[in-house]
C-alpha cells in the first residue's frame, strides 16, 4: 500500500513538471485570442450626419411645351402634326450641394440593415434652353375642305423653358455589411425634390388658300392664293410653377468608415430620378462625402 501511494506522488510530479514546460496558449485557458478572430464593429443604434458634395443636373426639356401647343391649336386640324415637334433640348448643369442624415442600424450578425432620411440644399442648380420650328403643313388630316382647295399653313414656334432645383429629401433603405471598421453599403429609396419650373412658347400661323380648276379640255390650272394670318391659332403662351413638389426614386452605394468610438465618415454615389412637372424631367447625378455619428 506505501508503495502505490509513493508511485502516485512521483507521477504527480512528473506530469506537473512536464505541464509547466508547455507553451502558455489561450485556448487552453478556455478562450481564443484576438489574434484568431475577426475585428467587428458594432454598427447597431442611431446615427446622425452632415454632408456635402457635387451635383450633375440632366434636365429633358424635349417634351417641356407640348402642352402648351396643344392648348394653342386646340380644336384645330393642326394640333396633331404639330404635337410630335419638338423644340427644345435636353440640358445639363453641375452645381454643389449640402445637407444632412438621421438613421437607424439594425444588425444581425454582419449584416446590417437601415432606414435612412436625408436632406441635401442646391447651390444655383438651374438649366434653361430654347429652340424654334416652322413647317408648311398642306392638307392636314382631319379638314374637310372643297374640291379643289388646297390649305398650306405656315406654322412657327418659337419655345424656350427653365427648371430650377433648389432642395430635396428622400427616404432610403440601406443593406450593409460589417466588414470591422468599414461598412459597404448600397440603398434605394423614394425622393422628393422642390423646384421651379417655367415654359413658354409663341406660335405664329399663316394660311394660304390654292384652288385647282380643269378646264372641258382637261388642263388643269392651279391659282396661288395670298398668305393671311390665323390670329386663333397665333399667339403666346406661359406658365411658371414656383416651389412645386416633384416625386421620384434614389439609388445608390456607399462607403462608411468608423474613425474612433461612435464617429465615422462615408463617400456617397446617388442618383435620383424625378417625375416630369409640366413636361419637364429632371435626373440627378450626386457625389458626396459626408461625417456623422452613431450613438
Amino acid at each position: 500500500m506505501r508503495g502505490l501511494l509513493l508511485a502516485a506522488a512521483m507521477l504527480g510530479t512528473v506530469s506537473a513538471a512536464h505541464a509547466a514546460d508547455m507553451p502558455d496558449l489561450p485556448i487552453l485557458r478556455g478562450s481564443v485570442s484576438d489574434g484568431l478572430s475577426k475585428s467587428t464593429h458594432n454598427w447597431d443604434g442611431f446615427y446622425v450626419g452632415g454632408h456635402a458634395g457635387y451635383t450633375a443636373d440632366a434636365t429633358d426639356f424635349s417634351q417641356s411645351v407640348v402642352g402648351l401647343t396643344n392648348y394653342i391649336f386646340r380644336d384645330s386640324v393642326l394640333q396633331g402634326p404639330t404635337s410630335t415637334w419638338s423644340l427644345l433640348n435636353k440640358t445639363n448643369t453641375q452645381s454643389t450641394h449640402f445637407g444632412g442624415f438621421i438613421g437607424r442600424n439594425w444588425q444581425w450578425y454582419d449584416a446590417i440593415l437601415s432606414l435612412e432620411g436625408t436632406y441635401s440644399a442646391f447651390n444655383n442648380m438651374t438649366t434653361s434652353t430654347s429652340g424654334s420650328n416652322s413647317l408648311v403643313i398642306v392638307n392636314p388630316p382631319g379638314e374637310v375642305r372643297a374640291p379643289g382647295i388646297t390649305n398650306n399653313y405656315a406654322v412657327s414656334l418659337t419655345g424656350a423653358a427653365t427648371a430650377q432645383v433648389k432642395d430635396m429629401v428622400t427616404l432610403r433603405g440601406r443593406v450593409g455589411w460589417d466588414g470591422g471598421d468599414f461598412m459597404p453599403y448600397a440603398f434605394m429609396g423614394a425622393a422628393v425634390g422642390r423646384m421651379d419650373v417655367s415654359r413658354t412658347v409663341t406660335s405664329v400661323v399663316a394660311l394660304r388658300t390654292d384652288t385647282t380648276t380643269t378646264d372641258i379640255f382637261g388642263n388643269t390650272t392651279t391659282t396661288l392664293g395670298t398668305w393671311g394670318a390665323v390670329p386663333a391659332q397665333s399667339g403666346t403662351q406661359g406658365q411658371h410653377r414656383t416651389n412645386t413638389y416633384a416625386v421620384g426614386w434614389t439609388a445608390g452605394l456607399g462607403l462608411e468608415y468608423c474613425i474612433w468610438s461612435g464617429l465615422f465618415a462615408r463617400i456617397e454615389y446617388e442618383y435620383v430620378r424625378f417625375s416630369p412637372v409640366m413636361n419637364t424631367q429632371v435626373t440627378l447625378n450626386n457625389a458626396r462625402l459626408g461625417l456623422g455619428y452613431k450613438f
